[in-house]
């Protein structure tokens, strides 16, 4: 059986850019290709953005190789438009105008998480995951998840694990992977219910906190009222004992 390669291998410079497959097949049975140089590009960075856009086309490839693909393009797509800022600022205002027919090439920023998820045709909340999966997790988390090992959810709680329990579950296999997301899923709740606790008890403090007030003024007023009353008595007493007083220097005066 004869094979045709008829579609010719895309360039720019020395860099293969698209046909990478076909040219594989080239090589491994000896077949002539042709080649193509795409004049479009002007930099590196063009030409990996144009194969991110590619493979983000594709069905081929996994939620998370799509996640990190997205992230990677929203990386190159920030520091482009990082340098172009700061040669705007530095070059002469009459240059300016060149400076921006410059960045036409420059795709829009990801601004939004989800632009972002749009892109990579992935829920917003997957995205986060997959991000958290590339700073923490260990290389032996993200090989498990590139080869469909543990789910991009599961792995990204393991990512939470200091490394060399991550490198101990993936070492394990499946199954301990599994019980590793399970274990810190678990102990992520336990805080939950304590926090919703809390809540509770606060409240219930300010109302016991002002029945113990109102109980502590109640007392007050009855010891108010009581020492009224002595202070009273004694007031009875003393006027009775002037007047007795007084009565006593009347009989002792001499006729």
């Amino acid at each position: 059986m004869d094979i045709v390669v008829n579609d010719a291998l895309v360039l720019w410079g020395d860099v293969l850019v698209d046909g990478h497959n076909r040219y594989g097949i080239c090589r491994k049975h000896g077949l002539p290709f042709q080649t193509v140089q795409n004049t479009r590009f002007q930099s590196i960075e063009d030409v990996h953005l144009w194969m991110i856009d590619q493979h983000l086309g594709r069905r081929s490839i996994s939620d998370f190789q799509r996640g990190v693909l997205a992230l990677r393009k929203r990386e190159i797509v920030a520091e482009r438009r990082s340098r172009s800022a700061a040669a705007s600022a530095a070059e002469p205002a009459a240059q300016v105008p060149d400076a921006r027919a410059g960045s036409a090439n420059t795709p829009a920023p990801f601004d939004t998480r989800e632009a972002l998820a749009k892109a990579a045709r992935l829920s917003s909340n997957q995205v986060v995951l997959i991000e958290k999966i590339q700073k923490q997790a260990a290389p032996e988390l993200v090989a498990a998840v590139k080869a469909g090992t543990i789910s991009i959810n599961a792995a990204a709680a393991v990512a939470s694990l200091p490394a060399e329990e991550q490198v101990a579950a993936a070492a394990a296999g499946k199954d301990e992977l599994k019980q590793a997301a399970k274990r810190v899923r678990e102990a992520k709740r336990k805080p939950r219910s304590d926090s919703t606790a809390k809540p509770q008890e606060a409240a219930a403090e300010p109302e016991a906190t002002l029945a113990s007030l109102q109980q502590r003024v109640a007392a007050l007023t009855a010891e108010n009222a009581a020492l009224r009353q002595q202070v009273a008595g004694l007031q009875e007493q003393l006027q009775a004992r002037a007047g007795d007083a007084h009565e006593v220097a009347d009989l002792s005066a001499p006729f």
